[in-house]
């Protein structure tokens, strides 16, 4: 799926330049779907476990045909290029490929483990989005609510109309920021984009990722108008998930991390899933490069280099907080295939589950992301349109998403494929960098196990 080197948050990382998709919203029946859907019942079908060193059948899987997949992992992690990489492959159920390559440290004297914990970044996105869909079935919120429901702070938002940064000039909002125009980065903040400079400007002297919680968080931006009319516009960007994390708090009733924690992380059984690593765990994080000018690569110089396990951020950021492992997202992705529930745990419906995995951009022309024509965006993640056009094999309807620092995800319902990447690379767009591994990783996945 998606290959886009997402900036999880504008703290963690310098966000990308974002295009501007415009479109018209569509007045129609999204309230009546969501209130519908958000109180179908959570199935009890769970997906049978498998441990993440096993093999599937060889009489299905034979060997061979991972052997391009491996051999290529091997070489993108030799001394000339990343320090290592952990993929895991499921089909049907079966864990069809699970291996560490290269090495943990910039110094190459740690072996990569199959439970190597990695910043996870904009992955995170997703498990937010579980959240509000949790609530969402619990029948505590509904994704047509007006924001303002919770936050009271959004009410009476302004538009950006003209002028500077210094000398803005600014009109009432004609419609409000919904929680499902957060869900789909359409709701009109200042988050980049040519011919929004001055906006963004704004929001940057906000200093929002200088704020000591969700709480602060939020209140900062409400103070700062939009760019759009909410709904017109596609803007990709950790800003509208950090405000959905607040209302998961106000919801939910308890910490945004705690809430995660209790009603997902635990269930799942993901215990190396944290905004934190504790200290008896750190030896088993990765180290987080960057390219450097002389072709080397070097250590970054974010707090989470200089000080692994500790917060991505000074709040818990729904929008790119996390640590984990592959093993342990390998399961969150099972729970979705499996229609919301795992080895005999419920997190989700199996409607609310198809509709995270359908495109939301229908109300945009063209209903497509900012990073490609050829996907669209579900809920917590992109959703494949046309895999022609996308240049990667795989199917209509795979959904999935990336990190900032080159992990990867996909679930292909239709083929009933899980395939997760993860790597800890910050790419900086140099001619001197590290390529991207996703397309061709996906590319060998799908040769391999798809006849």
């Amino acid at each position: 799926m998606a290959d886009h080197g997402h900036a999880s948050s504008k703290a963690a990382r310098p966000s990308r330049g974002r295009l501007s998709i415009a479109g018209v919203a569509k007045a129609g029946a999204l309230g009546l779907l969501f209130s519908c859907f958000g109180a179908a019942p959570a199935i009890a079908a769970s997906l049978p476990a498998s441990p993440a060193g096993a093999g599937a059948d060889s009489s299905r899987f034979p060997a061979e045909r991972l052997q391009r997949l491996d051999g290529f992992l091997h070489k993108a992690t030799d001394a000339h290029g990343y320090l290592g990489a952990v993929s895991l492959v499921v089909r049907d159920d079966d864990v069809v490929q699970s291996q560490a390559y290269g090495y943990r440290d910039l110094a190459r004297s740690a072996p990569m483990r199959a439970d190597s914990i990695f910043r996870i970044y904009s992955m995170t996105k997703t498990a937010t989005t579980i959240a509000v869909l949790m609530l969402m079935e619990e029948g505590k919120l509904n994704l047509d609510d007006p924001l303002e429901k919770f936050l009271p702070e959004f009410a009476g938002m302004k538009v950006f109309a003209g002028g500077t940064a210094d000398a803005p000039q600014l009109r009432p909002a004609e419609n409000k920021i919904t929680l499902h125009q957060l869900l789909t980065h359409t709701a009109g903040f200042a988050t980049g984009g040519a011919g929004y400079e001055e906006a963004t400007r704004l929001l940057e002297r906000a200093d929002l990722h200088g704020s000591a919680d969700l709480q602060e968080f939020s209140h900062r931006l409400s103070r700062v108008p939009l760019a759009v009319e909410p709904g017109t516009r596609f803007s990709y960007d950790g800003t509208q998930l950090e405000v959905l994390a607040r209302v998961v708090e106000v919801v939910g009733g308890q910490r945004f991390d705690a809430f995660l924690q209790q009603r997902l992380f635990d269930p799942l059984r993901m215990a190396d899933t944290g905004f934190s690593v504790p200290t008896n765990k750190r030896d088993r994080i990765v180290d987080i490069t960057v390219m450097g000018s002389d072709g080397k690569l070097r250590l970054d110089d974010g707090p989470s280099a200089v000080d692994p396990g500790a917060m991505l951020n000074p709040y818990y950021s729904g929008a790119g907080g996390l640590y984990s492992t592959a093993p342990d997202f390998m399961r969150l992705c099972r729970m979705l295939l499996d229609g919301g529930s795992l080895d005999g745990v419920s997190i989700l419906g199996r409607k609310t589950v198809e509709q995270m995995m359908v495109n939301h951009l229908t109300f945009l022309d063209p209903p497509v992301t900012q990073f490609s024509d050829a996907e669209g965006f579900g809920l917590g993640g992109s959703v494949l349109l046309d895999p022609a056009r996308k240049g990667r094999l795989g199917s209509v309807g795979q959904f999935g998403w990336s990190g900032a620092a080159s992990t990867y995800f996909s679930i292909d319902p239709k083929e009933r494929m899980i395939s997760i990447l993860l790597l800890q690379h910050l790419p900086n767009g140099a001619a001197n960098d590290l390529p991207r591994l996703a397309t061709p990783f996906y590319n060998l996945v799908y040769q391999a196990l798809v006849r």
